[in-house]
């Protein structure tokens, strides 16, 4: 079987296996025609107030750190992958890549953005 016949029959399964599913779950699922399930979070209150409330920055900065962070983080995957290839020159380019992180850090704490209240 050829490249072309394996991706194309890979291909047409994963797509039949993906309506079958959903085709299933619209069949048995239950229906209910309910005004409160048309709310965003159909938590069952009504909403107060409007949706441009102001929140504290703080919420946002500490949301960036932990992006930052965890992208950060996922470089040292690849590195650790291939570290015994890279030789003496890898471990230090990694030790100055987690140092900067750490400096990083520290002075997020120095801050004071890692504070919640």
């Amino acid at each position: 079987m050829s490249n072309l016949a394996q991706f194309l029959t890979v291909l047409i399964a994963g797509l039949v296996l993906v309506i079958a599913g959903v085709t299933i779950a619209k069949l048995i699922s239950p229906i209910s025609k309910n005004f409160q399930k048309g709310e965003p979070y159909e938590c069952g209150l009504p909403t107060h107030g409007t949706s441009w409330m102001q929140f504290r920055v703080g919420y946002y900065l500490y949301a960036i750190l932990f992006l930052m962070f965890d992208v950060e983080t996922i470089f040292l995957f690849p590195w650790s992958t291939v570290v015994r290839s890279l030789g003496i020159m890898g471990l230090v380019s990694i030790l100055i890549f987690i140092t900067i992180l750490g400096l990083g850090l520290a002075y997020a704490w120095r801050k004071g953005i890692l504070k919640w209240m």
